[in-house]
């Protein structure tokens, strides 16, 4: 395959960035986006230039860390997809692809296609936790919790915190990625001792790092690696509500 890449390149957070042409040839359908990306990188070092920076870490689809936007689309235009496990036969020979960094205000960009997340770190120091004594871990089939319930929590937990949702959100909203930290402990009964602190602590926190707020674009649950449902949404603004009326 031949593409011709533009590629989003700016020296740091203060500095205007621009798009960088790159074209290469012989690229193989079966390899990760990332991939090529580093077949990329490889040849920009051998001429002696400065390689494009991108973050990634596990490529497994687990951590999170590949955060482009590509085409307009964060992590590429297959659904429930990190970037990392895109791979190139997605793409046509021929293709013109736009790679660039997730754009908020929230996320400032570090360098080229890096961006500083540490505002969901900082949201999850907040009160996306468990602090109370529960003792010794139970034997898990001690517990008796709706499957249902169980399910529920297991999807919410599934996010991996990438903000692929943040960056899809035309508002920059990080409603669903707070939504999915508050609901997967609020539906379990360790989590339920704190939920009022921690719905009340989180939002407020959100609210501090300069995110938009919601009003139902669906695009978060339409870009979200792991799919997590705008449902979440919901039920984090019900644990909201229950915490700011004192309701049990």
């Amino acid at each position: 395959m031949k593409l011709k890449l533009m590629i989003w390149r700016q020296k740091n957070a203060n500095s205007k960035g621009f798009f960088e042409e790159h074209n290469l040839n012989d690229v193989s359908p079966d390899m990760s986006f990332l991939e090529m990306l580093d077949i990329l990188n490889e040849s920009l070092i051998e001429q002696g230039k400065e390689p494009i920076a991108f973050d990634h870490d596990c490529r497994e689809g687990i951590c999170g860390t590949c955060s482009l936007t590509i085409n307009g689309i964060p992590h590429g235009p297959e659904k429930a997809t990190t970037t990392c496990q895109l791979h190139m036969r997605k793409f046509n020979d021929g293709d013109t692809i736009y790679i660039e960094p997730f754009r908020s205000k929230a996320f400032p960009i570090v360098k080229d296609l890096i961006v500083d997340r540490s505002a969901f770190d900082r949201i999850i120091q907040a009160g996306g936790f468990i602090s109370v004594s529960t003792g010794q871990a139970p034997e898990a089939n001690s517990i008796p919790i709706p499957k249902k319930d169980a399910d529920r929590a297991m999807d919410a937990a599934s996010c991996i915190g990438c903000g692929a949702c943040v960056a899809a959100c035309p508002n920059g909203a990080a409603m669903l990625f707070v939504a999915a930290k508050i609901s997967h402990l609020a539906l379990l009964p360790q989590g339920k001792v704190e939920r009022k602190q921690r719905a009340e602590a989180m939002i407020s926190q959100m609210d501090k790092e300069g995110f938009g707020a919601c009003t139902n674009f669906y695009e978060c649950e339409a870009v979200c690696p792991k799919q997590i449902s705008v449902n979440f949404i919901a039920m984090m603004n019900r644990e909201y509500y229950r915490a700011k009326l004192s309701i049990k």
